[in-house]
C-alpha cells in the first residue's frame, strides 16, 4: 500500500508536458498544480474556505518555522495539522532544510546533520534527517521532504559534488527512519535532487535517489539566483532521469512564464511565495501582465485590476479603491490582492492542464506570453 499514487492522463503531442491525477490520503490533485504556501499553517490574509472556493487542491506548510512555534509537538496534539488550521484537503511540508541552510552564519554542517541558532532567539538548535522525518510526521502531511543541503549559486563544482553525496546519504538515513515509523502507509516522502547547475551532478543525484525508489522527486536548487535560461536547461537535462510514473516536483518557482516553461519540461508540481509576497506590496498580477495598484496613476482608475478575471477581488473592486486601501494601510488591500494572485495562478494551471488536453499548450504559452508582455524567446524575470 502507498500512501499516494500518479495517474497518467496523456501527454501534449505539441510539448511533450503531461496531465495527471494525484491520488493522496486528503484527496485528489490534478496536475500539472500550483501549491499556494502557508509556511506557518496559514497562507498569509487567506481563510481556508477562501482558499478552497479558488481552486487550491493543496497547500504546502514549513516544516522548520512550525517545529519551532507552536512545536510540532502541540500540532500532533491538536490531531495534526490538516485538523490545527481546519484545511481537509492535501498538504505537503518541506523538510525545513532550506530555512536552515538559509542560515549561513548561524550554522554548522556535520555528516549527523546541522548545527544552528533559531533565527528567533538565538537559541543552539539541531537538526538531522531523522529529526526531520519526526517533526513531519508529528504534523501529518500527505506529502514530506527528504532532509536535504542546498547550495548557494554560484558553487564550485567539488562542494555541489560533497553536498549532493551528502544529501543522498542523509535521504537513505531519512527514508529508512521513516519505513521504520510505519508512516509511509499515509505519509509520502519525496528525495530532493539536487547539483546545482552542474548537469553530471544533477544526473548523478537523480539517479542514486531514484535507486531507493521514492514515491516522488523534487527538483531543489534552482530559483536561487540563477539566471532562468539556466533553470530551464537544468530542468531539461535533469527530468529525463526521473520516473514517468511518479510526480516530479520544482521546487520554489511561482512566476507565470516559469510555470508554463516548467510544464513543458515534464514538472507536475510547483510551489512559491512570490503572488503572496508581492501581493502584500501592491502588487498584482493580470492578463495583461504586473499592476501595482500603489501607483498614482490608478488614484482615479475605476476599473477591476483585471478585465478578463472573474475572481471576487475584481468582480467587486477597483484599482483606485484598492490603491485607497494600499495608501491608509487598510488589511482589506492586502487580502483583496493576496485572492487575486491566488487566483490569477490556479486558474493559470487550469487553463495549462486544458490545453494540454487539447494539444496545444506551445499555442497557448505564446498567447499568454504576448498579453502578458513576455518575449517568448528571452523571457524577462517577473
Amino acid at each position: 500500500m502507498m500512501a499516494i499514487r500518479y495517474e497518467h492522463i496523456k501527454t501534449c503531442k505539441q510539448t511533450g508536458a503531461r496531465l495527471g491525477r494525484l491520488h493522496t490520503p486528503h484527496g485528489t490533485i490534478d496536475t500539472p498544480i500550483f501549491m499556494p504556501v502557508g509556511t506557518l499553517a496559514t497562507v498569509k490574509t487567506m481563510t481556508p474556505e477562501e482558499l478552497a472556493d479558488i481552486g487550491s487542491q493543496i497547500i504546502l506548510s514549513n516544516t522548520y518555522h512550525l517545529w519551532l512555534r507552536p512545536g510540532s509537538d502541540i500540532v500532533a496534539e491538536a490531531g495534526g495539522l490538516h485538523k490545527f488550521m481546519n484545511w481537509d484537503r492535501p498538504i505537503l511540508t518541506d523538510s525545513g532544510g532550506f530555512q536552515v541552510f538559509s542560515l549561513s552564519d548561524r550554522r554548522q554542517i556535520e555528516e549527523a546533520g546541522v548545527h544552528f541558532r533559531s533565527h528567533l532567539d538565538g537559541s543552539k538548535l539541531f537538526l538531522s534527517p531523522e529529526g526531520a522525518m519526526d517533526i513531519q510526521h508529528d504534523l501529518g502531511s500527505d506529502i514530506m521532504m527528504s532532509f536535504d543541503e542546498c547550495p548557494p549559486h554560484p558553487a564550485e563544482h567539488k562542494y555541489v559534488k560533497d553536498s549532493i553525496e551528502r544529501t543522498t546519504r542523509w535521504a537513505e538515513r531519512g527514508l529508512d527512519h521513516h519505513i521504520k515509523s510505519g508512516r509511509d502507509k499515509t505519509q509520502a516522502l519525496f528525495g530532493i535532487v539536487q547539483g546545482g547547475e552542474y548537469s553530471d551532478l544533477r544526473a548523478q543525484s537523480a539517479k542514486d535517489l531514484v535507486s531507493m525508489d521514492f514515491p516522488g522527486y523534487s527538483i531543489g536548487g534552482l530559483s536561487v539566483g540563477e539566471p532562468k535560461p539556466i533553470m530551464y536547461r537544468v530542468l531539461e537535462e535533469t527530468v529525463p532521469h526521473l520516473p514517468e510514473d511518479k510526480p516530479r516536483y520544482l521546487m520554489g518557482v511561482g512566476s507565470p512564464d516559469a510555470l508554463i516553461e516548467g510544464v513543458i519540461r515534464g514538472v507536475d508540481m510547483f510551489d512559491c511565495v512570490l503572488p503572496t509576497r508581492i501581493a502584500r506590496n501592491g502588487t498584482t498580477m493580470t492578463s495583461k501582465g504586473r499592476v501595482v495598484v500603489k501607483k498614482k496613476m490608478y488614484e482615479r482608475d475605476f476599473t477591476p485590476l483585471d478585465e478578463q478575471c472573474d475572481c471576487y477581488t475584481c468582480r467587486n473592486y477597483t484599482k483606485a479603491y484598492l490603491r485607497h486601501l494600499f495608501k491608509t494601510d487598510e488589511i482589506l488591500g492586502l487580502r483583496l490582492t493576496t485572492y487575486h494572485n491566488l487566483y490569477f495562478l490556479l486558474k493559470l494551471m487550469e487553463d495549462v492542464r486544458s490545453a494540454i488536453l487539447n494539444d496545444n499548450l506551445m499555442d497557448f504559452k505564446e498567447a499568454f506570453f504576448e498579453s502578458y508582455g513576455l518575449n517568448v524567446e528571452n523571457p524577462k524575470n517577473f
